[in-house]
């Protein structure tokens, strides 16, 4: 074998597999990723966004949330005790790159107040507690993890993997995007959201059991910061969830920044929205996300597809992001320019295009969203304000969920999955806790 393990993406699962690997002694570890090196990557490209060594996470504000809770379904694989083991493992790792020590939503007075006054709303507060990185500290965090993996580990971006190889139900290797093959006794996969469609072929080549995650959409919300502030000056970030009256779908808030900003992402050509927050730089304005779940059955299995077509629908219709004021959206008008600029919120996106999204959601979507506004208003006056910015859309694509076993491995012998590609996480701290226990399971198998 020309490796003793090859991993195929270089996010925060694919590093944390290498890692661990190295620090358990593993050596002949070869990272490929598709994207460019951390240096190289520019914000300003839409293609290094989403791509590249350090992932997603590169641009994302970095929020680390520490509750089992939330961020994905490793506790599926794990009971309480040991996910929550992995958890912090994972975490003090980033603590020692580099993360702050601080830690918002620990237990107190003010969340229990919270999540009282959510209740009598018919809102659900989700206890969460997170690390905030920040968005100008996540390279410097990840450029320490670069330094530290330096000598031990081999790695090759700008090397999009094609193929990955199996025989008699094994996994042999891979085969780059140029025809190269490349051999090793172990494979992990870990492509992440932007190599989901990647991922969802290779399974079914390989005939690996699968199953459809539900899509949520939805669109960023962003209103002055003072509407929220009692909320993210104390916890800062509510996950709320609620289920709407009228249909009874699951709706939920999701990566809140308080004093943030309002970005756009571009992947294979179609702009959303999402948000992000700095550490030490801020804006006047809160900007959260409000999804709902939408989970299919037969005939229809795409729900990936469903959420691209309403993403392109709003590009349609907006060339791009489309920004309205919610009092334009319940008086049944679109926004102009003229009335944003009007708008007592001030846009942190000024690109967005003024418009109506009437036209991009479905009505079931639509109404959803506004009862979860009206609930939030009862926690939080304001909110339900005809100055609050509505902007479309945002979409979140979870992968094909791949069947795995506790130790993240696939029907093929020694091939694992891993983090968002994987469909089982979706968020920071539980891509890299998948990326520990895969990198367990093969040091145990390789030195037992």
């Amino acid at each position: 074998m020309d490796y003793e393990v090859i991993i195929v993406g270089a996010g925060p699962a694919g590093l944390f597999t290498a890692l661990t690997l190295a620090d358990l002694g593993i050596d002949r570890l070869l990272l490929l990723e598709q994207g460019k090196d951390l240096e190289q990557r520019r914000r300003r490209s839409p293609k290094d966004m989403l791509c590249g060594w350090g992932g997603a996470g590169a641009y994302s504000d970095g929020k680390l949330t520490l509750s089992p809770e939330v961020g994905g379904n490793l506790g599926e694989f794990l009971d309480q005790d040991s996910l929550n083991h992995l958890l912090t493992k994972a975490d003090e790792i980033y603590v020692a790159h580099g993360a702050p020590g601080h830690v918002f939503g620990e237990a107190s007075p003010a969340l229990e107040n919270l999540a009282d006054r959510a209740r009598l709303s018919d809102l659900e507060l989700v206890p969460a507690r997170i690390r905030h990185i920040g968005t100008e500290n996540c390279r410097k965090v990840l450029g320490r993890l670069r330094a530290s993996m330096a000598g031990r580990i081999e790695t090759c971006t700008g090397c999009p993997v094609k193929r990955l190889l199996a025989e008699d139900g094994q996994i042999k290797g891979i085969k780059l995007a140029d025809g190269q093959v490349i051999t090793s006794r172990f494979v992990v996969a870990a492509p992440g959201r932007s190599g989901a469609s990647w991922m969802k072929t290779e399974a079914k080549a390989l005939k690996l059991k699968t199953r459809a995650n539900p899509v949520d959409i939805g669109i960023r919300v962003e209103l002055p910061g003072t509407v929220l502030k009692e909320i993210t000056d104390k916890i800062y970030e509510s996950k709320l969830i609620y289920y709407s009256k009228t249909f009874d779908d699951k709706v939920r808030t999701f990566c809140m920044n308080p004093y943030g900003e309002v970005v756009t992402e571009k992947s294979d050509g179609i702009i959303t929205v999402n948000g992000h927050s700095y550490a030490e730089k801020k804006s006047e304005n809160t900007n959260f996300a409000i999804l709902v779940s939408s989970a299919f059955t037969e005939p229809f299995d795409d729900p990936i597809a469903y959420g691209l077509y309403i993403a392109k629908l709003a590009n349609l219709l907006g060339g791009g992001a489309i920004v309205q004021r919610l009092g334009d959206l319940l008086a049944g008008r679109r926004s102009t320019k003229a009335r944003i600029d009007r708008c007592l919120t001030r846009p942190t996106l000024p690109q967005a295009t003024p418009g109506d999204l009437s036209y991009v959601f479905p009505y079931r979507c639509l109404l959803s969203i506004i009862e979860m506004l009206q609930a939030l208003d009862k926690v939080a006056p304001g909110v339900y304000s005809r100055h609050t910015l509505l902007y479309g859309v945002e979409v979140k694509l979870y992968s094909n969920r791949i069947d795995l076993s506790p130790e993240m491995e696939t029907q093929v012998r020694n091939l694992f999955t891993i983090g968002d590609g994987a469909g089982i996480t979706r968020g920071l701290l539980q891509a890299s806790a998948s990326g520990i226990l895969a990198g367990r399971a093969i040091a145990k198998r390789i030195k037992p």
